[in-house]
C-alpha cells in the first residue's frame, strides 16, 4: 500500500485532526470525539490504525483517543509535563520515534501552547533526511502561532517556551510541510490564514509571529494578546486527562410534543432553539435560547451549564441529530430530545410564543441620533472587531460575556442588539429577552447592513 495523508476538518471548532499511514499501519493525530471517519478513512486505505497521538491536551472539544483505543486497540501517546495524569496514554519524549512502514514519526518537545505540547516531524526512509512535514499541534499555525494565555502566573515563561519550540520548527527546515491542529475561526489563534497548507519556509517569510527574532520582544508580544477562554475550556482538561465515552448517537433521539417539551422546560430543562435568527425571530417558544447550529460549538460553552439538560427546537430531525453531534464534541450530552413540528402547529395547539422584533439599518441610524436616555445600541461581538469598526454610541460587551454582564445593564433603557450579521445579535437577545429584558430588538444585517446602507 502507497504512503497516505488525509485531514478531517471539525466545522465549527475549525479543528483538524489528521490520518497518516504506509504499508497496513496508520496513526491518528488529534483525533475528536465522533470517531468513524477515523476507522473509515483507515479501512478505505486497507490500514489499521495502531498508534494515537495527541499533540497536547485539548481545551476545545472531547478528544476521541480513548474511543480509537478501545475499538482499535492502538497505542495512545501523549506529551510529557501534562498538569493532569493522562490516563488513558503513554508519555512521549523528545526524539522517540514511531514507525509505519516506511514513515518515521519523530516527537519533538514544543511546549509554550501547553506544558505538554508536543510536534511530530514526518520522516521517509524512502528518501532519508530531512523532514518531509510536521505536524504542529497548536505551536504553529498557518499565519500565526499558539497562544500562551493559559498559565496566567507563568506568563513570561510560557511565552518565552514557544519562542524556544518555534525555533526547534523552523530548524526542520523549510521544505518541511505544516500540518497544523487548527484553522482559521479557531479560538486558539486569531490571526490564522484562510489556507491550511503551508510550509516551514513560507510561514519563515511571512508569519508575522516569526518575524520577532528577538526572544524577549517575542515574548512582550505574547503578552499584549487578548484572547477569549470559554469557561467550558476548564471542564474539557478534566475530561481529556479522564477520558471520556463516546458520542451520543443521534438516532437515540427522542422526538418530542408541545406538551412533553413544555413538561421538561417546566422542569427545568433548558429550551434551545438552533433554527435561523429569522426563524426564531417570527415565532419562538417562551423562554427558549436561541442557538443556530453554526453557533453552538462556539458560544454554547459560554452560555449553558453543561450539568443542565437541553430539548431543542429545530426544523426537523435530521439538523436536531446535527446539532447533537455539535453539542456531543464540547462535551455537552444531556440532551434530552427535540420538537420539529414547527411554531404554526405548536400555536394551533393552544401554546403561547414570542416574537423578536427587527430593525434596519435606517432604523438604526435614526436612532442613532436620538437621545440615549431610552434606548442603547449593544454589539456584542469580538473586541478586535468593535475595535475595527463600530457605530457611534454603541455599548461593546462580548457575547460570551454578557450573561455575566446583565446586572451593568438599564433595564429601563430599550435595547438594540447588532453584531456581524445579525446571527450572534439574535442570540444576544434572546439572552436579554429570557432575563427579563422586556424591550429588546435585533439588528438585521447588523454591521453588514450598516456599512452597506
Amino acid at each position: 500500500m502507497a504512503m497516505f495523508l488525509e485531514k478531517v476538518k471539525t466545522p465549527g471548532l475549525a479543528h483538524l485532526s489528521w490520518v497518516i499511514g504506509d504499508a497496513d499501519q496508520a496513526a491518528v493525530i488529534d483525533p475528536r470525539r465522533d470517531i468513524d471517519v477515523y476507522l473509515e478513512i483507515a479501512k478505505s486505505q486497507g490500514a489499521r490504525i495502531t498508534h494515537v497521538i495527541e499533540t497536547h491536551r485539548n481545551e476545545d472539544l472531547v478528544s476521541g483517543a480513548p474511543m480509537l483505543a478501545e475499538r482499535t486497540g492502538a497505542r495512545v501517546l501523549h506529551g510529557p509535563n501534562a498538569d493532569q495524569e493522562i490516563r488513558y496514554a503513554e508519555t512521549v519524549r523528545e526524539s522517540d520515534c514511531i514507525e509505519l512502514g516506511n514513515l518515521v514519526l519523530k516527537i519533538l518537545e514544543t511546549p509554550g501552547h501547553t506544558d505538554d505540547s508536543i510536534s511530530i516531524a514526518i520522516h521517509d526512509e524512502n528518501n532519508p533526511g530531512d523532514a518531509v512535514g510536521v505536524f504542529t499541534g497548536d505551536a504553529l499555525f498557518i499565519g500565526d502561532v499558539g497562544r500562551t494565555d493559559f498559565y496566567p502566573d507563568r506568563a513570561e515563561e510560557v511565552a518565552g517556551k514557544l519562542f524556544d519550540s518555534l525555533n526547534k520548527l523552523l530548524a526542520l527546515g523549510d521544505q518541511a510541510i505544516i500540518y497544523p491542529a487548527h484553522g482559521a475561526g479557531s479560538v486558539c489563534g486569531s490571526g490564522m490564514a484562510e489556507r491550511e497548507f503551508s510550509t516551514i519556509g513560507h510561514e519563515r517569510l511571512h508569519n508575522s509571529m516569526l518575524q520577532i527574532r528577538d526572544r524577549e520582544e517575542f515574548i512582550e508580544a505574547k503578552l499584549d494578546e487578548m484572547h477569549y477562554q470559554p469557561p467550558y475550556f476548564r471542564r474539557m482538561e478534566r475530561l481529556n486527562a479522564e477520558g471520556g465515552s463516546r458520542l451520543p448517537t443521534p438516532m437515540g433521539l427522542t422526538p418530542l410534543d408541545p406538551e412533553t417539551l413544555l413538561a421538561r422546560r417546566d422542569e427545568g430543562c433548558d429550551v434551545i432553539d438552533i433554527r435561523s435568527p429569522e426563524s426564531y425571530a417570527g415565532a419562538h417558544v417562551e423562554g427558549a435560547l436561541s442557538l443556530p447550529l453554526g453557533l453552538i460549538t462556539a458560544y454554547a460553552g459560554w452560555l449553558l451549564d453543561p450539568d443542565r439538560s437541553l430539548v431543542l427546537v429545530a426544523d426537523d430531525l435530521d439538523q436536531a441529530g446535527e446539532a447533537l453531534v455539535h453539542f456531543g464534541r464540547i462535551g455537552y450530552d444531556r440532551v434530552e430530545g427535540a420538537y420539529s413540528g414547527g411554531m404554526a402547529a405548536w400555536a394551533a395547539s393552544g401554546n403561547a410564543f414570542d416574537s423578536v422584533p427587527l430593525v434596519d439599518a435606517g432604523d438604526v441610524s435614526q436612532r442613532v441620533g436620538e437621545s440615549k436616555d431610552l434606548w442603547q445600541l449593544l454589539d456584542v461581538r469580538k473586541k478586535e472587531e468593535f475595535d475595527r469598526t463600530a457605530i457611534e454610541g454603541a455599548c461593546h460587551i462580548y457575547l460570551g460575556h454578557l450573561a455575566d454582564r446583565l446586572d451593568s445593564l438599564d433595564r429601563d433603557k430599550a435595547f438594540t442588539v447588532l453584531c456581524g450579521s445579525g446571527m450572534r445579535a439574535m442570540v444576544g437577545a434572546s439572552l436579554l429577552r429570557r432575563n427579563g429584558f422586556d424591550r429588546v430588538d435585533v439588528f438585521l444585517g447588523s454591521m453588514g447592513a450598516w456599512t452597506n446602507r
